[in-house]
């Protein structure tokens, strides 16, 4: 939190938005590309939840292979929910997703579908 409030207050300083305006100046592209995600992928078009603790991989690192393989990562399992996945300690998304009859995967089952294991 401390180095992240020191980076905010940089950029938001006259020193760092001078900064921005000279590389911007300089001709830096600002603009980060769009990732491609893969049309037919194993999560094409579905939304996908995770929950609890991953061993293999960290929750941003599960929610980027979500994306590349063309679905959309959410924090909140709804009705439109197609998919839990389910690591260590889930907590209170698997209840939901229970409740509402949604598929629950464990990280090996995603890991397959995702072409990893």
């Amino acid at each position: 939190p401390e180095l992240a409030d020191s980076v905010h207050s940089f950029f938001a300083s006259p020193e760092g938005r001078g900064l921005i305006n000279r590389l911007r100046k300089a001709g830096v592209n600002m603009k980060q590309p769009r990732r491609k995600s893969a049309a037919g992928g194993a999560f094409d078009g579905l939304t996908v939840v995770v929950t609890g603790e991953l061993e293999s991989m960290t929750r941003t690192e599960a929610q980027d292979l979500i994306k590349s393989l063309g679905g959309k990562p959410t924090g909140s399992v709804s009705k439109k929910t197609n998919v839990v996945i389910v690591g260590d300690s889930p907590g209170s998304k698997y209840t939901k997703a229970k409740e509402l009859g949604i598929e629950t995967i464990d990280e090996a089952e995603f890991l397959r579908r995702a072409g990893k294991k």
